[in-house]
C-alpha cells in the first residue's frame, strides 16, 4: 500500500470532520449564506475524495505496479488541495477571484476518477 497515499488520506478525512465542525460552530455567525455555502462543498467533496484517495491507496498494494492508482492517488489530493482549498480560502477572505482555481481542482478529480477505473481494470 502507497504509505503517503494512505497517511494523507487519513489526514484529509480528519480534516473534513474539522473543518465541518469548524463551519457549523464558528463560521456559521461569520459567513453569508453564499460563503457558507461554498465551505461546506468544500467539506463534502473534500471527504468524498478522502474514500477515493483510500481506494487508490489500496489498489497500489494490489496492483503495485500500476502507475494509474498512483497517479489517481495524487490527482485526488491535488483536487482537494485545489478545489476545497480555494472554497475555504475564498470563504474566508471573501476574494472571489479565487474561484478560477476551483475547477483546476474538479479537473484533478475527474482525472483522478478515470485512471481509478483504468487501475480496476487490471485487477
Amino acid at each position: 500500500m502507497n504509505k503517503r497515499l494512505f497517511i494523507i488520506a487519513a489526514a484529509l478525512g480528519a480534516l473534513s470532520v474539522a473543518f465541518g465542525a469548524f463551519a457549523a460552530h464558528g463560521l456559521k455567525p461569520r459567513l453569508d449564506a453564499h460563503m457558507l455555502a461554498n465551505w461546506e462543498t468544500g467539506v463534502r467533496y473534500q471527504f468524498y475524495h478522502t474514500f477515493a484517495l483510500f481506494i487508490a491507496a489500496w489498489l497500489t498494494a494490489r496492483l503495485p505496479e500500476c502507475r494509474a492508482a498512483r497517479v489517481a492517488g495524487w490527482l485526488f489530493a491535488a483536487g482537494v488541495l485545489l478545489f476545497s482549498g480555494s472554497l475555504y480560502l475564498m470563504a474566508l477572505t471573501n476574494m472571489r477571484w479565487l474561484g478560477m482555481i476551483t475547477p483546476f481542482g474538479g479537473f484533478a478529480f475527474i482525472g483522478g476518477w478515470a485512471l481509478l477505473a483504468i487501475a480496476a481494470r487490471k485487477l
